[in-house]
């Protein structure tokens, strides 16, 4: 059962010859989830071998080039590819005038729906179901109008305890009650889901974090937005600049390194994954320096990274 997050693209504003602009795929299980899509995702895609015809739904953080401006191609590669399923993109209210633009001049022969849902909120707020995941949405603090995703799996249903079946002689119905945590009451004997049932695993949990200035609320939003609010299992968060250079993140909407650590600690992170660098750093020990003091398992992706969350 697959939960892995994979980089496309770890560059800020300007791209480097060897970073890309945001971009990145999220897989849960059989599904593939695209989140930003800046110039060159489509190539980077390719690299990766993850199939277009595998993604239907997209999520746009914000309205800043390095962010969208590969949705276009991407959409229209699809097309060419023959697709006829439909497209979901989920992003600020104004993303809809950029679709429309771009229907406008190029959806001539385009066969597939593309489903514009527009995401709005103050606080954490749910904008898709599975029947194992839930995926919310919630605000940062950036120049324009920019979210974040937070992706949950369900809790798996829970597993009888097979040394207590015979014991206790359970009918197929009595276990089947427990396993959707009812208690069950037998000739005045007590059967409780937590003596008769376990937890297969746990669930997992990611959070998508750019771009953004750090701000109070968003650690206890991402650790309460986790099962059980045990914290998050792996959380992407930009770190456009290193510590010494704190003054341009907040003169910029953006974050150091070692704010992106101080969030994966409110949100009880089990790992952390820094992106979206500045290009004045050709070398990024600074950055990984900086965040690793406060946060020890940070991680730097780069491009075609893969990162799994185990069961």
């Amino acid at each position: 059962m697959n939960f892995s997050f994979t980089t496309l693209g770890t560059a800020s504003a300007l791209p480097t010859v060897e970073r890309f602009p945001s971009a990145h795929i999220l897989q849960v299980r059989e599904r593939f989830f695209l989140i930003d899509c800046g110039e060159g995702a489509q190539m980077q895609l390719k690299r990766s071998g993850i199939s277009f015809t595998r993604i239907d739904n997209i999520f746009i953080s914000h309205l800043h080039g390095d962010h969208i401006f590969g949705l276009p191609g991407f959409l229209s590669t699809m097309s060419l590819m023959g697709r006829t399923a439909p497209v979901y993109i989920y992003g600020p209210g104004e993303l809809k005038h950029y679709i429309d633009n771009f229907m406008a001049m190029f959806g001539e022969g385009i066969a597939f729906e593309i489903n514009f849902i527009p995401v709005k909120c103050k606080e954490p707020l749910q904008i898709l179901e599975f029947n194992n995941l839930e995926i919310f949405a919630f605000p940062l603090k950036h120049r324009v109008e920019t979210y974040g995703y937070f992706f949950r799996e369900k809790p798996p249903m829970l597993n009888i305890r097979k040394e207590k079946i015979e014991p206790f002689n359970l009918t197929y119905y009595e276990m089947a009650r427990l396993k959707e945590g009812v208690t069950i009451e037998r000739d005045g004997l007590i059967l409780t889901p937590e003596d008769f049932t376990y937890l297969p695993y746990q669930p997992r949990c990611f959070a998508y974090c750019s771009d953004t200035m750090p701000f109070t609320k968003l650690g206890g939003w991402l650790k309460n937005l986790s099962p059980g609010g045990r914290g998050v299992n792996l959380l992407y968060h930009e770190a456009t600049y290193a510590a010494l250079d704190k003054d341009l993140a907040k003169k910029h909407y953006h974050s150091t390194s070692a704010d992106a650590a101080k969030c994966a600690l409110a949100c009880g992170a089990e790992k952390l994954i820094l992106g979206h660098y500045s290009s004045r750093y050709k070398n990024l020990d600074a950055i990984l320096n900086d965040a690793r003091s406060i946060f020890p398992e940070s991680f730097c992706a780069k491009e075609g990274e893969n990162f799994e969350i185990s069961l």
